[in-house]
This record gives structure tokens, sequence and C-alpha cells, in this order.
């Protein structure tokens, strides 16, 4: 697995492709008349049994090199899951891309190669869907909220939403094209907060960064980014992170040259088992 941040279209160079080939050795007419004989009389004894052992067979060849576009939120899941999916099927290898979702989109829509897309939300989702470009319907697979970053001890005294608006706190946020910003606009709005914050960032982890590394005092983050982050920093929520709730869509690309292998990882990660690793991170069921 080989995780990176996203660059530009032209930038990004798909891996090799591992192909697995078989070699079928000769058989007399006799044997193979033999062998066919038994084949049918097996499938016939235990009808049901043969087509399970097929399917799961199937899925134990899926190979390939995937390239998951996931938003930069997801960085610590998508980790973990491509570990696991990359354990589950020894000939896949997954190649995270993690970046801010409107970055992602605007990438795959310019030609960046990529088999899977994994976004903050459903309007960047739809820039790729509406360019022909996702095979088939997204799914949704988690939820995520807004929480208050600062450092540790919070020495500026932050409680609520209202006291980012004080002017000699330093905020930090995320850019209004990017999910945690568009976020961050609607909440601020339903607060009545106005915000003059000292940097809008491209992506959620650069606004933590910007906490982490002491640079601000606090910042909008997803509660999953502070869970992650553990002792770095504290979070604090509010109320009115409730009038932004953020549902994350994936889906496989028309592009994908690894399409078998590309679906089957959007299925792991909307099944029970990536939820169950989403759901530890703090993410919300969708």
């Amino acid at each position: 697995m080989r995780t990176h941040a996203a660059r530009g279209a032209g930038g990004l160079a798909r891996s090799g492709r591992s192909l697995r080939t078989r070699r079928t050795d000769r058989v007399g007419l006799l044997g193979t008349v033999a062998l066919t004989l038994v084949a049918l009389t097996a499938c016939g004894a235990s009808g049901g049994d043969a087509t399970s052992a097929s399917d799961s067979s199937a899925g134990d060849e899926l190979s390939g090199s995937v390239t998951v576009f996931a938003a930069a939120s997801l960085t610590g899941s998508f980790t973990d899951l491509a570990a696991d999916f990359e354990a589950a099927h020894p000939g896949v290898s997954i190649d995270l891309t993690l970046a801010g979702s409107s970055d992602l989109a605007t990438q795959i829509v310019e030609g960046a190669p990529a088999d899977v897309f994994a976004s903050a939300d459903a309007k960047n989702m739809s820039t790729v869907v509406d360019a022909g470009l996702a095979d088939g319907d997204p799914v949704d697979f988690a939820t995520n909220v807004l929480e208050i970053a600062v450092p540790p001890g919070d020495p500026a005294g932050v409680r609520d939403l209202a006291d980012l608006a004080d002017p000699d706190l330093k905020v930090v946020v995320c850019a209004p094209a990017v999910p945690c910003g568009a976020a961050t606009t609607t909440v601020t709005e339903a607060a009545g907060v106005a915000l003059t914050p000292v940097s809008e960032e491209s992506s959620v982890t650069d606004v933590l960064g910007k906490v982490t590394s002491g640079e601000a005092d606090a910042g909008l983050v997803y509660v999953t980014d502070i869970a992650a982050a553990g002792d770095a920093v504290e979070g604090v929520p509010f109320d009115e992170s409730a009038e932004a709730v953020n549902t994350y869509p994936i889906v496989a690309l028309t592009d994908s040259r690894e399409s078998d292998a590309a679906q089957a990882f959007v299925d792991y990660v909307a099944g029970p088992d990536g939820r169950a690793v989403l759901s530890a991170a703090g993410f919300g069921s969708p």
C-alpha cells in the first residue's frame, strides 16, 4: 500500500499492473474425456456447494494496483482499510491519494488516473458523476460533523463557537470550496457568528496541522480528526455542528483498469467490516 498527497493531474502516473498467468499441461484425449466426466458427475452431485466454492475462489483471484482518491479526513481510516483489504486479497495493492475533495474531483475530471473516489460530501462527488466518470451510483458510507480543535490545555479559553469571533484569536478554517469549509460556512451562519480567520486551508488536515504546530489558537475540523490526533489537540464540541452533517459517498470510476478490484474495495468500505473501522474512528452511519 502506498499513501501520498494529491498532485496535479499530469504528475500522477499509474503504477504497473500485476498480471497472473496460468499454464495448463496438455493431457491426452482419453484423459480429458475422463476428467470431464468426473467433473460433470461432481457438479451434479454437489450442486450449490460447487457454485459457492467457485464464488469464493473468484474473490481470491482479484489482482492489480487500485488507486483510491480519498478525502483527507479519511486518512487514518482508509490507511487501515487498505491494509485490511490487501491482507484479504494478496494480489491487490491499494494506492491512496489523500487531499481535499474539491482538488481530487477536479483532478479526476481533468484526467488524473484513478480507480475509486471517496468524497467528504455529495457536492464534489456530483462533479465526478456529472462528468460521466462514475461507474454506477455512489454509495454513502459515513457521516461526520465539525468540532473546534485547540492546543492542549486550551490556552485561549475557547468554550463555544461564538468565542471564535474574538479578533485577537488566531483561527484557521478550511477554504469554502472544501467540504469542511462549506460546513464551516453553514454552522457560522446558523449561529450568527462572523469569523476572521488568519488562513483558509485546502484540506482539513492542514487546518489541524496549524493548530498542532502552534500557529493557530483554534481551528474548525471534523470530530474524527480530533480523535485521530490524540493528545496533540483537544476538542471543543458546539451545538451548531448539527446544522452541517457531511455525508461521505464512494464510487468506482469508469476509467479504472482494475474494475473488479476497484468495485470490491468500494463494497468493502461500505460493508460491515468497513463500517466497523469507520465507526471506531468516530464516523457516523450514513
